[in-house]
């Protein structure tokens, strides 16, 4: 196994476990961010967000003093190759924001040494390898493509066992360099030019995202005909060529992922002239879901279509864009507890990994207690699939709430358990209607 140093900017989901997983690869490793606390809080041992076993493998780089985490990126000067991990936020235009990307390239123009690599770890747009590479061949150093496919709350197995790796090189010295560090990863490469490379890393997120639109319209259209979205699913499922992953509805996709991959795929198919309406309807389709939601939740609570939720009492179970991680960027959870807040429900929410302290989340008060949630509610919405939720005391909740009423956008409840506690259980293309009482 080769030992050599890597460089990561950036100690953000992608880059903290990228810098970990390269550290657990026999490599030394220098993790640089700008943001001081970030720095001592994962130099203390302790990570800023939820993400199992990252912790370990972080500590046990810090104390073995081969993984270091850092303000200053002149130590960026000693690695031959270093892996930018910045964030392409979405911006005004759909379009990725590559402002960090370039001020970084900028920045390593001027410390690294002729003969090194640059790495796009970030999601770019296509071209983007190819014009930081223009920018960098003057200084002698290479640039290649190679995008991540790490899922939260799964971030370290993705890394050591992934489906493959994609690495996009002009330069095939440099491409090959790049895959040598990931000797001891038993998984396909996938060798490819730049712009192939940025474009698979798109192509798969808004593919992921057109399957789970597909999904939610499949449990709106359960709903209507008395059919079961979950059997609808194993059948599906059955077939390898579809596969079984991504075909369970929800309150809509979301996360510091699909949301802006799919939207600058879009923006890059508009540059390039090439009509994408499948996308966008993709889209189109999410945005509904919320809506969606709101009207199972105004029925579980007894109110006449298009009546006013004004005053009404909701509780949220859940908050995050998906369970065991803390992240509620571009959460549908956000966007129905919006859509809630805006229509005059006042709303309560609980989260494992959401503290109170946390953010203010606008018109929603967080508590540290899933059965404050309940107090005085007229209707439950659950919107975050924590296996925490099924184990709820629910004879106890129903005591708490002003009725016995949940919707269970997940499907995560067991209708036994619900029914057996006075429960009226609504649920996403189970096929009992929109507010059938179990039982």
């Amino acid at each position: 196994m080769s030992d050599r140093h890597v460089g990561v900017v950036g100690a953000g989901y992608v880059g903290l476990t990228s810098g970990a997983g390269f550290y657990h690869l026999g490599h030394r490793v220098t993790l640089v961010d700008i943001d001081a606390h970030r720095v001592d809080v994962l130099r203390s041992g302790e990570l800023p967000f939820l993400e199992p076993e990252l912790e370990r493998l972080v500590t046990q780089g810090v104390a073995s003093e081969r993984l270091h985490i850092t303000t200053d990126r002149t130590g960026l000067a000693l690695c031959d190759t270093v892996f930018v991990c910045v964030p392409t936020p979405m911006g005004e235009d759909g379009a990725a924001d590559l402002s960090s990307v370039d001020a970084v390239v900028t920045e390593l123009a001027a410390l690294l040494a002729p003969g090194s690599i640059v790495v796009t770890k970030s999601t770019v747009p296509v071209g983007t390898t190819i014009r930081i590479g223009e920018r960098l061949e003057p200084h002698g150093i290479t640039v290649v493509s190679n995008p991540e496919f790490l899922r939260e709350s799964h971030a370290v197995h993705d890394f050591l066992n992934p489906d493959r790796i994609v690495v996009g090189a002009s330069d095939a010295d440099a491409g090959q360099r790049v895959v040598d560090l990931y000797a001891g990863v038993e998984a396909p490469v996938l060798r490819m030019d730049p712009a192939s490379a940025e474009l698979a890393k798109y192509a798969s997120n808004a593919f992921l995202a057109l399957k789970l639109s597909y999904a939610n319209t499949l449990a709106e259209l359960c709903d209507h005909f008395a059919a079961d979205i979950r059997d609808i699913g194993r059948a599906m499922g059955a077939d390898h060529r579809i596969g079984a992953s991504f075909l369970n509805p929800g309150p809509g996709w979301g996360g510091s992922c699909l949301p802006k991959d799919t939207h600058a795929l879009l923006a890059s198919a508009e540059r390039g002239g090439v009509s994408f309406p499948l996308l966008r309807a993709a889209l189109e389709t999410n945005a509904a879901q919320a809506h969606r939601v709101v009207a199972k939740a105004r029925q579980a609570a007894g109110i006449e279509a298009g009546g006013s939720l004004e005053g009404v009492r909701i509780g949220l179970l859940g908050l995050a864009f998906k369970a065991d991680t803390c992240d509620v960027r571009d959460s549908p959870a956000l966007t129905v507890a919006a859509a809630l807040s805006a229509e005059g429900a006042v709303l309560t929410a609980y989260d494992p990994g959401v503290s109170p302290d946390s953010p203010a989340i606008p018109g929603v008060q967080v508590v540290d207690d899933p059965y404050l949630v309940a107090k005085d509610a007229a209707v439950l919405v659950l919107l975050t699939e924590w296996s925490d939720f099924r184990t709820l005391d629910w004879d106890l909740v129903g005591t708490l709430a002003q009725r016995k009423a949940i919707v269970d956008t997940r499907n995560l409840l067991d209708p036994a358990v619900m029914r057996d506690s006075g429960f009226q259980l609504v649920s996403n293309g189970l096929g009992d209607g929109e507010a059938q009482r179990c039982g």
